[in-house]
């Protein structure tokens, strides 16, 4: 594997909710876990809101830029350590990334489109069961301050 194909160790977490707090979780083909939508930059430059722009795309059909959604950098950075067993995918110096946090409100549940090279299933589950199935401790935080964002105008 040469440099160019390493994954940047900069992602976005983009925790997608209707305003009745139901959140979407995915299932991811690899591992089996649920988690909201999350990816790394493509490229250094690449801002925190094109990758979740991107990624929510990729993921799951959704264009996070239509009017009828609202897309929100919520300014909360986690650096975690990437498990071992993912190391191989980044550079050989790095072990830990830093993870942006996004919020996508949408007026209702959405039709999913999944890459199926990614996840095998989606599900709509009230907020709090989502932060429950969250394989990452990051994305069940995450989740549980989606209520602190539905009373924002």
């Amino acid at each position: 594997m040469n440099a160019r194909t390493y994954k940047i160790p900069q992602s976005v977490l983009v925790v997608i909710y209707t305003p009745a707090a139901d959140v979407l979780l995915i299932r991811r083909a690899d591992a089996g876990t649920w988690q909201s939508v999350t990816g790394s930059k493509d490229f250094e430059a690449e801002s925190w809101e094109a990758t979740a722009v991107r990624e929510v795309k990729e993921e799951t059909g959704l264009d996070a830029i239509d009017p009828a959604f609202k897309l929100t950098d919520w300014a909360l950075e986690n650096v975690y350590e990437i498990y071992p067993a993912w190391r191989y995918r980044y550079p050989p110096d790095v072990s830990h990334n830093t993870e942006r946090v996004f919020g996508l409100a949408l007026p209702a549940r959405q039709p999913i489109q999944l890459s199926p090279t990614e996840h095998t299933e989606f599900k709509w589950v009230p907020w709090q069961e989502a932060a429950d199935e969250c394989f990452s401790p990051s994305n069940a935080e995450a989740i549980l301050m989606l209520p602190r964002w539905l009373s924002c105008p």
